[in-house]
Parts: structure tokens; C-alpha cells; sequence
């Protein structure tokens, strides 16, 4: 009877145990590794257009650099560069009417180039994580 007690009390402290660990916050994302990565991704799409510190070219290529159109919607702003964007827009006060090319990434890609974007060129917007890419995504 003893050892059965035992093995009860033993079972009740590991399924207590696995249960804290669930509850526990999950590691968030290393913002500064995927920023490096980010920057990578856009030094290979974005740098010729949004210029190297994101301030793009007025009338022509719209700033990515204290965006008050792209931070307004972080949402919108996954979407856009995802499946490109066309038409006018108002960024800063100046409208553009142009077209950027959809990108062919990865949620974990996605992920990186907004971080580098959305932390970079006096930007401080947090962390986007692929979830967040993957929720942006058309259904």
C-alpha cells in the first residue's frame, strides 16, 4: 500500500509539474538575429528603391524611414510587401503613385525583413513574428 502511495505522489508531482511548465511564456522571438537576417533580406529586395537608410526618394519611392503610412498598420504593411502594391498613397505628407513588386518569402523571412524595417531607420515598432506574417497572409 505504501509503494502504491509513492507512486501516486510521484505521478501527481510530475503531471503538476509538466502543467507549470505549459503555462509557462514561451521564449519570445531574438529580435536582434532576426533583425541581422532582416537586413540581409532587405539589402537584396529593398535597398535600391527605399534607399540604404530607408528614406526612399521623395515623389518616386516612398520613406520606409519614420513612415507615418507603413507604422499606421502593421498589418497592411506585411501585406503589401507580400503581394506588392500599386496606386496612390500619402506617406508623410508627400503622395506617391507607384508600384512595389510582391516578394516571395517565407513567414520566417517575412518575419526578419519586418523586424529590420519596423526597428531600423528610427522606427521602434517591436517584435513581428512569423505568426503574425502567417495571420497577415490572404486566405
Amino acid at each position: 500500500m505504501e509503494c502504491m502511495r509513492k507512486r501516486i505522489g510521484l505521478i501527481f508531482s510530475v503531471l503538476a509539474v509538466l502543467c507549470f511548465l505549459s503555462f509557462q511564456k514561451k521564449p519570445q522571438q531574438d529580435l536582434k538575429a532576426s533583425m541581422e537576417r532582416g537586413k540581409e533580406i532587405y539589402q537584396l529586395n529593398c535597398i535600391s528603391c527605399h534607399m540604404e537608410q530607408g528614406e526612399g526618394l521623395e515623389g518616386i519611392f516612398p520613406p520606409i524611414a519614420k513612415s507615418d503610412y507603413m507604422l499606421a498598420d502593421k498589418k497592411r504593411a506585411i501585406q503589401q510587401t507580400l503581394y506588392g502594391v500599386s496606386g496612390s498613397m500619402t506617406v508623410n505628407g508627400v503622395t506617391y503613385n507607384g508600384e512595389m513588386n510582391a516578394f516571395d518569402l517565407t513567414d520566417d523571412q517575412m518575419s526578419d525583413l519586418m523586424n529590420y524595417i519596423f526597428n531600423s531607420f528610427g522606427n521602434a515598432q517591436g517584435v513581428i513574428s512569423p505568426a503574425d506574417v502567417k495571420a497577415a497572409r490572404k486566405k
